[in-house]
């Protein structure tokens, strides 16, 4: 597999005319807050009893549990400490098949205590599952986005910015783990390959550099249909933007990302806006959508 440095490039001319754009465009919108509701009351009296009266039968199950189940638990025990992984595809099924037989269990971690369970290792294996199965199918999200033209620019325009956010998330929340979380996974025997920057990583920045070049498309695609004024100047703005948070998130443009930048860059200096000051060429204001 081909890692994200291999298949794109830095492209100054992204960053110099990110930079040109936006010294034209000052404005910034201040976020607003919600304030939290307040929260609801809490139980009544009559619910407490009843809580309580449930609570018995509750703790006879797990006694039951402890009881009955050992054998099985024992098993699992042995699984646990015994496996060991060298590719993260494999982790995943192994975590599925461990949680679906723990289900059987009236309440795990209530009858898991009371035998000397592995707890370290078998949280180590869920946290590596999930997290990776979290960031593929943020990677598969991204690479398969389809663009709807029959959708208002806008609303697709967000879509898009939304989805980026989230791979930036995903990427930093995994950036701020990967050295405990690597240690602790080495002791366990589970792999770490998959979370360097040549891992699933690689495979995000590359669907975010595909997801660029649909954003700029459509905003060329709309830039033909609006006609010029300031709707025209907020296309641009934003398309510009858009890219320039790719290219420094991706490390550069693959060939079709930046042949899509060039369209836009070109569709951009011919739309000659003119603000009242004769000096700023291109951009005085603009407004989110």
């Amino acid at each position: 597999m081909k890692t994200v440095a291999a298949k794109v490039r830095r492209v100054p001319e992204v960053v110099e005319f990110y930079h040109s754009i936006m010294r034209r465009d000052s404005k910034r919108d201040a976020g607003g807050c919600n304030v939290p509701e307040a929260l609801p009351a809490t139980a009544n009296a009559r619910d407490m009893i009843g809580e309580i009266e449930n609570r018995s039968a509750y703790l006879l199950a797990i006694k039951t549990d402890i009881e009955t189940q050992g054998d099985f638990i024992r098993f699992l025990i042995k699984e646990v400490e015994n496996v060991s992984f060298t590719d993260i595809e494999d982790v995943v099924p192994f975590v599925k098949w461990l949680d679906d037989e723990l289900s059987y269990l009236v309440d795990e971690r209530a009858v898991l205590k009371h035998f000397e369970w592995p707890e370290q290792k078998a949280d180590a294996l869920r946290e590596a599952a999930f997290g990776y199965c979290d960031l593929k199918k943020l990677e598969s999200e991204a690479a398969s986005f389809g663009d709807d033209a029959r959708q208002p620019c806008g609303s697709a325009l967000k879509k898009m910015q939304a989805l980026l956010e989230k791979l930036e998330l995903g990427v930093y929340n995994l950036s701020r783990m990967r050295e405990s979380a690597t240690r602790r996974y080495k002791g366990f025997g589970i792999p770490t390959d998959w979370m360097l920057e040549t891992g699933i990583v690689s495979q995000i920045k590359l669907a975010s550099v595909k997801l660029a070049m649909k954003y700029m498309r459509r905003v060329s695609a709309e830039l033909e249909a609006v006609g010029g004024g300031p709707e025209e100047e907020e296309l641009i703005v934003r398309g510009v933007r858009f890219a320039f948070r790719v290219h420094q998130f991706a490390g550069g443009f693959d060939v079709e990302t930046m042949r899509a930048f060039q369209e836009l860059r070109d569709k951009a200096r011919s739309c000659h806006v003119q603000c009242q000051n004769p000096h700023q060429k291109l951009i005085c204001r603009s407004t989110p959508c």
